[in-house]
């Protein structure tokens, strides 16, 4: 071998140890932040001045854990709705709660449709009469357009002419006036200012025959995006690329061009199937003034969901067994106020579980079912993330159109959280309040929320793990520019995804957060303060339809 080859292959050898090296040594710092943090929970801990927090077995809440693991492991490797993973799931939890608890149980189901196509979708436009086969392809950069989940089916005959709607179709006006009138036609709107949720309320209210929607051409908004029009849409849909949507709607200018389009869309699967929530009450407390505890119950079907969400099961699990247990005792007294654990199904899918909930309360009649029986929704999603922050959701971060009775409590209770880890000498950090979690049905119905969040795919910053060393010692910060949770919605997010220490600490804040709520002398006040509320209500908020599916997916404005 000549010496300048050598040279080379030394060289790419020398890489290769440097980066098998450098994965090393990150995986090995995060097996020693583990291994010190754990060390730190018998040594100079502050006292928690909680009998509830005392009282709560964390080897009891590992333990639930430890189940959804092997329930998954048992299941396919994942615990996702319509599968068995997710059916064993509830079981396990119903079931715990049953033997565990007096506590008054309910499950209760909601129907989602399957959405799996029988091939690619069609797409056939015809201008002057000159007709193109529409380029289809799973790569969307590559592609014109692409489907859209939970289209409907359509076969067209022919081609059916189109009407362009003006103003970007988010409002009545918008499709009166759109010429041709859209009865019949398909319409074609472009992205932006409303949801694709809105849109397509729109174009079936004015019996369009089916929905194109374009790109924007704003930058980096060229290709066609996948986009979610929800378990209720009830019309054919395709979204293209701002190119074919500028096309089509530059021809459509001239009316002598005839332009129309033939779409053929084949569902294989739109049967519906039922996902179950279960919610949890105390025997005791005023029924009209309750607090919800919340946590979703399902994976992703990547992966068995043991961070993301079993942490957030299994915690809510455990805090509901545990106080089950101290109100069993003489020296624990009652709370004045209900407590309402509850187990969402299909956040993974849109936050689906939650927002079915709140619909039904929204609507009930009965007493201690109503949504205005609720005070508060405390949500835990993530709790153990091996490259953690202590996240708590910042109520200033909250939509700017959350209705103005929600603020003020939800920005005491990230008050209260943060006083919370600053007693115990932890590092903790705002996490965004957005809506994103099953909180965000609450939320927008103005329901006080707060929770806690380990963190998920962003990375922890060099500022975030020196802080962090400072306050618990200098090693102990995670690992600075790595993601603080690298199983997130992937196969290896399982028990020992988990970081123990910091899921401890979480798991001890929820308690302690739930006892100092149920210690309030006046909770509605506490959370609804009157003169304040009446200041914000005078400053008028945006509104807007909520959708969570939009929420989950980050796409209120499309």
């Amino acid at each position: 071998m000549e010496r300048s080859a050598k040279v080379l292959l030394y060289a790419i050898l020398a890489g290769i140890v440097l980066i098998l090296v450098s994965v090393g040594l990150a995986a090995a710092t995060l097996a020693i932040v583990n291994s010190r943090l754990k060390e730190t929970t018998t040594t100079d801990a502050p006292p928690f001045n909680s009998k509830y927090v005392e009282s709560l077995q964390f080897s009891d809440v590992m333990k639930h854990l430890n189940e959804l693991q092997t329930i998954a492991t048992g299941a396919n490797g994942n615990r996702a709705i319509n599968t068995r993973g997710f059916n064993q799931t509830l079981d396990y939890i119903y079931n715990s709660l049953t033997l565990n608890t007096n506590f008054k149980l309910q499950k209760s189901f909601f129907y989602l449709r399957n959405f799996v196509p029988a091939g690619n979708p069609i797409l056939l436009t015809s201008i002057s009469g000159v007709e193109r086969n529409r380029t289809y392809s799973t790569t969307l950069s590559a592609s014109e357009f692409a489907i859209v989940q939970y289209t409907r089916s359509a076969n067209f005959a022919s081609h059916i002419p189109i009407t362009v709607i003006p103003n970007l179709g988010c409002s009545d006006s918008d499709w009166t006036s759109a010429t041709p009138p859209i009865d019949g036609r398909v319409a074609l709107v472009k992205r932006g200012t409303c949801s694709f949720i809105e849109k397509a309320l729109l174009a079936t209210k004015y019996k369009a025959a089916a929905l194109l929607t374009y790109n924007d051409g704003a930058t980096g908004n060229v290709a066609p995006i996948v986009t979610n029009l929800g378990q209720d849409n009830e019309i054919p849909a395709l979204f293209l690329s701002y190119t074919l949507g500028q096309e089509l709607v530059d021809a459509a200018q001239d009316p002598l061009k005839n332009v129309g389009v033939r779409l053929i869309i084949t569902m294989a699967d739109e049967s519906r199937y039922p996902v179950g929530n279960i919610c949890a009450d105390t025997p005791t407390g005023d029924a009209t003034q309750t607090i919800v505890i919340g946590s979703h119950s399902d994976s992703v079907p990547a992966g068995p969901g043991i961070n993301d969400n079993g942490s957030g099961s299994a915690a809510n699990l455990g805090l509901a067994i545990a106080l089950a247990k101290l109100f069993q005792t003489s020296t624990y007294p009652q709370y004045k106020y209900r407590v309402r654990f509850c187990w969402w199904g299909a956040e993974e899918v849109g936050l689906l579980g939650s927002d079915f909930h709140v619909k039904q309360a929204d609507n009930a009649t009965t007493v201690g079912e109503r949504l205005q029986d609720y005070l508060i929704n405390l949500n835990y999603d993530m709790l153990g993330s091996p490259n953690y922050i202590f996240g708590i959701y910042d109520g200033k971060s909250a939509n700017p159109n959350t209705p103005p009775q929600a603020l003020p409590g939800s920005n005491k209770i990230t008050a209260l959280f943060r006083s919370w880890f600053e007693q115990q000498k932890l590092p903790w950090d705002y996490t965004d309040f957005s809506g994103r979690s099953d909180y965000g049905p609450f939320l927008a119905k103005g329901i006080v929320a707060g929770g806690l969040f380990s963190g998920a795919d962003e990375r922890k910053s060099f500022e975030q793990r020196d802080r962090y060393d400072q306050i618990l010692g200098q090693g102990m910060g995670g690992v600075a520019g790595a993601i603080q949770d690298p199983c997130y919605h992937q196969a290896c997010d399982s028990i020992q995804n988990i970081n123990v220490f910091a899921y401890e600490r979480m798991v001890q804040a929820a308690a302690f957060m739930l006892e100092k709520l149920a210690q309030q002398d006046n909770l509605k006040e506490f959370l609804y303060p009157s003169a304040e509320i009446q200041r914000l209500n005078k400053q008028g908020k945006p509104q807007r339809m909520y959708n969570s599916i939009n929420e989950y997916f980050g796409l209120p404005y499309l």
